[in-house]
């Protein structure tokens, strides 16, 4: 993932790199050597390196198990810290890194980059300008058979831990709602070649009413859908279809009679807005810098982003318990 984040950190003017840490050095040295990073010292220790160069802000690019450390390691040398997803890999390191920035009195925020797709700002405002009426239903699949190697294929709980956390994240935003209780099935399919919980089946309950589910799996070979899911929102009124990528479908019922239906009217998916924010990794890598730089706080901001984390453990602990799981507000969580 550090290729996504020098390529994104190369397009945002005065953001200068000066230091880069791995646990191996050569590491390092390559993605120095191939995004012309002559100048940036080079270590394995991660507060001595603070200590010398005192930055501004660290980005983590770490496996999730190494994230709470780096990030109190950031914040105790006064750096403004922008995390890899998912936040933690569990509640009590997340809750501790949200407590160590707030003492710090520093930002920690979250790439969160699905968020900043034009297709899921395009969904959302469609939501919010009610022409399908009151939301009751967003239905995301995503069935794709990645070949990763390295440690993914080891991880427990690798759809929900490290992929689903997305889809998640995404469609709390398109609903505008929490949700408060979640019941999940996981398993890992035959023939999967991941070690636990490639494929899961997750129903939230969102306050105030209607449903999110979430039917997935990483070893799923054909008919791939879209990294970033396929997606079905109902409403009172109407709904619509996005397939991840650039085609959007909304209908809404009409007041003539088809036989047993309303005879349905297609309508267009709003345009983005300009104060949508977009761009993927840059998008948010710039969103956490403009907000540092006007002292203010990004949209994935830890203590925010910390709803979509809660939606995770919520789920595993729903799989591993066979029941249904609420959801604990931040304060609970």
């Amino acid at each position: 993932m550090s290729r996504a984040w020098f390529s994104a950190a190369a397009e945002i003017d005065g953001l200068e790199i000066v230091g880069l840490v791995d646990l191996d050095l050569e590491r390092a040295r390559s993605r120095a050597a191939e995004f012309g990073l002559a100048q940036a010292e080079i270590g394995t220790d991660l507060p001595a390196l603070l200590e010398r160069l005192k930055p501004d802000l660290l980005f983590d690019v770490v496996v999730p198990g190494a994230r709470r450390d780096v990030a109190l390691a950031g914040f105790a040398h006064g750096c403004h810290v922008l995390s890899e997803k998912p936040m933690a890999d569990s509640m009590a390191a997340a809750r501790d890194m949200a407590a160590a920035a707030k003492a710090a009195g520093r930002v920690h925020a979250i790439i969160q980059n699905r968020r900043y797709l034009a297709g899921i700002r395009r969904i959302r405002r469609l939501v919010e300008s009610g022409a399908i009426g009151t939301l009751t239903g967003v239905h995301c699949d995503f069935f794709v058979g990645p070949h990763f190697g390295g440690f993914r294929e080891e991880m427990e709980h690798v759809l929900l831990l490290d992929m689903a956390i997305h889809t998640f994240d995404a469609a709390r935003l398109v609903a505008g709602r929490r949700p408060v209780a979640v019941y999940c099935h996981e398993s890992n399919p035959a023939g999967s070649w991941y070690a636990h919980g490639a494929s899961a089946h997750a129903i939230f309950e969102l306050e105030g009413g209607g449903v999110l589910t979430y039917r997935g799996s990483w070893c799923a070979e054909g008919l791939r859908t879209s990294w970033e899911s396929a997606w079905r929102l109902t409403g009172t009124r109407g709904s619509l279809s996005w397939d991840g990528a650039e085609e959007f479908r909304a209908e809404v019922a009409t007041d003539k009679r088809d036989g047993l239906f309303f005879a349905p009217e297609a309508i267009a998916v709003p345009p983005l807005d300009p104060a949508d924010r977009v761009g993927g990794h840059l998008g948010v890598m710039r969103d956490f810098v403009d907000a540092i730089r006007a002292g203010t706080e990004p949209e994935t901001v830890g203590h925010q982003n910390i709803h979509s984390l809660a939606m995770v453990f919520a789920a595993i602990d729903s799989a591993r318990q066979g029941r249904r799981v609420a959801i604990p507000t931040t304060e609970e969580s």
